[in-house]
């Protein structure tokens, strides 16, 4: 068993822009805890293999996932399928969201520049 609390600072900064905070990881997944600040907004960006499933802690804001958007808040859960464009920003507060990335994250040349939805 490996037991991660999540750290109080970043790990890295994702290529969409937002904070990362690595937690588990595994064979066929990884977790990370991603933050934007109020007022931000996520690069628009898509991944050529990797699904991911978001759970939102705080905060409320939009994401876009393919052509559809969605508020998101504490409670909710979104699915980015592979080679789907997504970009997200935060409305109020700061916006926290776990996310699991199966299979786990694969190095930088995953994600892709994607036509935005806010710049």
């Amino acid at each position: 068993m490996e037991r991660v609390e999540l750290p109080d600072e970043m790990t890295i900064l994702a290529p969409d822009g937002s904070e990362v905070r690595v937690l588990a990881q595994a064979e066929r997944g990884s977790m990370a805890h991603f933050r934007l600040a109020q007022g931000e907004t996520s690069i628009a960006k898509q991944h050529r293999t990797i699904e991911e499933l978001w759970f939102f802690v705080s905060g409320r804001g939009e994401m876009c996932v393919g052509d559809e958007v969605c508020v998101v808040e504490p409670g909710v859960s979104i699915m980015i399928p592979p080679q789907t464009r997504f970009q997200f920003r935060c409305l109020d507060g700061t916006l926290d969201a776990v996310a699991v990335t199966m299979p786990p994250w694969p190095g930088e040349d995953e994600a892709l520049d994607a036509e935005p939805y806010w710049h």
